[in-house]
């Protein structure tokens, strides 16, 4: 008789900055095995790009599977970049996103398996709206266009 399958949980990643770099958000959630959900959050994050809102929401969203001990996790987010970036297929060279992906990589060596998944937005759409809130209760609006 093998090893059981392993037990999967499911994060799904967000984050956003209106203006970029504007007001951002993070947002995660967190999913057990069972379907269950474990744990979602969201957190302002004040003046930020998308790309350091993304990989805030990917570090939170890991902290929170390393406290629920998951040891084999699915991360979806919508940036393809922090995914690709995550999975090796590009480098990070932007100075500012350098010591995010360095936080990113040490808490993904904590797990026995990760996996990463770039989706549409609208297939990670509990996320996207836990930022949304926050932005909206933060009474951000979208900055208009220099003139």
């Amino acid at each position: 008789m093998g090893a059981p399958a392993p037990q999967w949980w499911s994060l799904s990643c967000d984050g956003g900055a209106r203006g970029n770099p504007g007001p951002g958000a993070m947002g995660y959630v967190l999913v057990d095995p069972a379907g269950k959900v474990r744990e979602e959050r969201a957190r302002y994050l004040g003046r930020v790009t998308n790309n350091v809102a993304e990989y805030s929401a990917l570090i939170g969203g890991l902290e929170a599977a390393r406290r629920h001990e998951a040891h084999h996790v699915r991360v979806q987010m919508d940036s393809e970049l922090v995914v690709r970036q995550m999975t090796g297929a590009y480098r990070v060279k932007n100075s500012g996103l350098k010591p995010l992906h360095a936080e990113a990589t040490r808490l993904a060596t904590q797990f026995e398996r990760l996996e990463f998944t770039a989706v549409p937005r609208e297939h990670n759409d509990r996320a996207d709206a836990l930022v949304n809130e926050v932005l909206d209760a933060m009474g951000d609006p979208v900055p208009e266009s220099p003139r």
